[in-house]
């Protein structure tokens, strides 16, 4: 799962991100309104964590922005400001939840499980074909048999299950699993080695599911059903 935390105050950035990550998530981070604006108007994110009081903006104004784009990321307001005016506004605009400051990390992560099951139905797991993902075990299994994969492996196969049929080119697939630190890479070579070692034992356990090349573009997750 991916989240953007936007919060101008740098020690609680750092705290919740490095807190996010030893969860496995792949964290982003924006310090003001103009950096938060330009990562939403160019990635999805599964979660957004968004302060109200910016240097350059308000919070607020960034989910209207958020939600003109018709974006569907889950979004978290963490605010000092605890007012009932600041909570019914966020929530009307359309915030999944509302959590004041100061608050405990054990509470954040269980408010961002919360919002991204509901997100998913309400339900603990992603089936697609015979395979079932458990996120908040990172497990998955075949037909019930336990499938062993890397903590990359499991990522990109818990991206693909999240959009089974749809096409994600190579830059988006990198983007999306390997977050801000894909900027450091020179080429796509550790896309192409962890997803041919997934391919492969997806096919070793007789899973349904394929994640198929798409020449020219990138990838697709393919249902054997739907053939």
């Amino acid at each position: 799962m991916k989240i953007l935390i936007v919060e101008d105050e740098d020690s609680l950035r750092e705290v919740i991100g490095r807190s996010l990550e030893q969860e496995r998530y792949v964290v982003e981070t924006a310090a003001d309104y103009t950096s938060a604006l330009e990562k939403i108007s160019t990635y999805d994110y599964d979660c957004i964590l968004l302060d109200i009081m910016l240097p350059d903006g308000s919070g607020l104004q960034l989910l209207e922005r958020l939600k003109a784009m018709h974006k569907s990321e889950s979004v978290i307001i963490l605010s000092a400001r605890d007012s009932l005016e600041d909570k019914v506004a966020g929530l009307e605009l359309g915030a999944d939840d509302y959590l004041p400051k100061p608050f405990h990390l054990a509470e954040l992560h269980a408010r961002i499980r919360s919002v991204i099951r509901r997100k998913n139905g309400g339900k603990n797991t992603l089936d697609v074909g015979n395979l079932t993902i458990y996120p908040d075990q990172f497990r998955v299994s075949v037909a019930g048999k336990e499938l062993e994969l890397s903590r990359k492996e499991y990522d990109i196969l818990s991206y693909f299950a999240g959009r089974p049929g749809h096409l994600v080119s190579k830059t988006t697939l990198a983007e999306a699993v390997w977050g801000d630190h894909i900027d450091q890479a020179d080429n796509f070579d550790f896309v192409y080695a962890q997803m041919k070692n997934l391919r492969r034992k997806l096919k070793e356990a007789d899973a349904s599911v394929e994640i198929r090349s798409v020449y020219g573009f990138g990838y697709k997750l393919i249902v054997a059903e739907e053939e």
